[in-house]
């Protein structure tokens, strides 16, 4: 079972790159629905959040105020990596998890971790490839601002807060260009997706 990891910035197109290997017929793991999954309401990765970054965090229905959060830890690099040594181990549990029922179930499946940050926490874990999504920051950032509708300095912080494109490049296997049309993004993966049913 081929495992591959799709990373890239935010706004980078990773997510359009994961449906078109969807539809090619890929298993898609998502590491933001993971994390979302493990903070859900009453879990015990919310219940760390909330004694580490105060209750405030917490919407009155007793889930994660992402809003409050965010504005906490991005701009900070002590507190975001406070936030991730809590979250990530218990993504990366449950990611090995789906990983492993994936090729229980079907073991030709190929299957993509979808993980922004595959840098920051599991850069070293055995790929058989690596899949970086790259636009120029000036490019995701005016998706953020435009599309997204975020305040720039807020889009700014979000991209800061990540690793650099240099490093994130320089563990790639394969790097698509996403700085084009959507189109254009998709016949390079259409491309890698003929390339990886070849090997």
């Amino acid at each position: 079972m081929p495992l591959i990891a799709l990373t890239g910035g935010i706004a980078s197109g990773k997510s359009t790159i994961a449906r078109r290997l969807a539809e090619h017929g890929a298993i898609i793991v998502d590491a933001d629905q993971i994390v979302r999954e493990v903070q859900t309401a009453g879990s015990p990765v919310l219940q760390q959040i909330a004694a580490v970054f105060g209750g405030d965090v917490i919407t009155p229905e007793g889930s994660l105020d992402r809003a409050s959060l965010g504005s906490k830890v991005f701009g900070d690099p002590e507190l975001l990596a406070r936030l991730n040594a809590i979250v990530h181990p218990a993504v990366r549990a449950e990611s090995q998890r789906r990983f492993e029922a994936a090729q229980a179930a079907d073991p030709s499946a190929v299957v993509v971790y979808d993980v922004p940050l595959l840098v920051e926490a599991r850069v070293d874990d055995p790929w058989d490839l690596i899949v970086v999504a790259h636009a120029p920051a000036s490019e995701r950032l005016r998706r953020l601002v435009e599309l997204r509708g975020m305040e720039e300095h807020a889009a700014q912080d979000r991209i800061d807060a990540q690793v650099s494109d240099d490093r994130r490049l320089a563990i790639a296997d394969i790097a698509i260009d996403t700085s084009g049309t959507i189109e254009e993004t998709q016949a390079q993966t259409d491309a890698l997706w003929e390339w990886i049913r070849a090997r």
